[in-house]
Order: structure tokens, then C-alpha cells, then sequence
């Protein structure tokens, strides 16, 4: 049985273990703010979510993560719908997401009614990555 709840302090350790990006200040940001999730199965820590609010009003997913030997099998589908239903229930009318061009998740947002909205190329040596694919969808 799946559990999702709003990230608490507690579960630093497991967060990092899938997250290296966030800095820790912006860890305990993500708790105050409730822009955070954590997927349980059987009450252990499998999955997670992290948004932020692009221009200041639209929900932007910076990272969904389902721990490796749990990937593919509809965890990370549960969990994107769960935020979505969340912020809808908040007043909000759209969604973003994001991914790089060459990362297989640009399908799985697809699957779930996200569409191509633009994307953004860094190259910047030090900084230098693969295009990031912009999605947006109505909820």
C-alpha cells in the first residue's frame, strides 16, 4: 500500500539519497513550504517530488525521483498525480515540468498529458548540458 505525505524534517537522509541537487538550506525550504513530497510503500520511503513556482504562480516540478529498483512500475505516475490534484486543489490552472532531451522521462511526461512547450540550451562550458524540454499541461 502506497502513502504520500508532504516532505518532514526527517526524512533528510532519505531525500539526499536520491537528491543530490537541492542545497540543504533549500531542503528545509521545501518543508515549511510544503513544496515537497514523499512516496511510501509499506510505510517505507521509495519516491519523491520537489516543486517550485515558476514566475511566482505556476507550479513547476524541479524533480521526481522513484528510488531505482521501484522504477516502472506506476509509482511515479501516482505521484505526479497526486501533486497535480494538490495543486489544483490550491487555485491552480497549469502545470510545468521539465527534463533534459536526452532523458526517457521527456515520454513518460508525455503519457500523462504533459505537451512540448519550449526548451532552453546552457552552453556555457562550465555549465554545458543537453537541451531541458519545457512541458506544460491544464489541469
Amino acid at each position: 500500500m502506497t502513502k504520500i505525505r508532504y516532505v518532514e524534517t526527517y526524512d533528510k537522509d532519505f531525500w539526499y539519497n536520491l537528491d543530490k541537487h537541492l542545497p540543504e538550506a533549500d531542503f528545509y525550504n521545501k518543508v515549511s513550504t510544503k513544496r515537497g513530497y514523499i512516496l511510501l510503500l509499506e510505510n517505507k520511503p521509495i519516491g519523491l517530488l520537489r516543486y517550485n513556482l515558476f514566475w511566482d504562480n505556476i507550479p513547476f516540478c524541479t524533480m521526481l525521483f522513484i528510488d531505482c529498483e521501484y522504477q516502472g512500475k506506476g509509482y511515479g505516475k501516482q505521484l505526479m498525480q497526486h501533486w497535480e490534484y494538490d495543486m489544483k486543489s490550491h487555485g491552480y490552472e497549469i502545470l510545468l515540468t521539465s527534463t533534459q532531451a536526452d532523458e526517457n522521462a521527456q515520454h513518460f511526461y508525455r503519457k500523462l498529458g504533459y505537451k512540448d512547450c519550449g526548451g532552453l540550451i546552457i552552453n556555457i562550458p562550465k555549465y554545458a548540458q543537453p537541451m531541458e524540454i519545457f512541458f506544460i499541461k491544464p489541469i
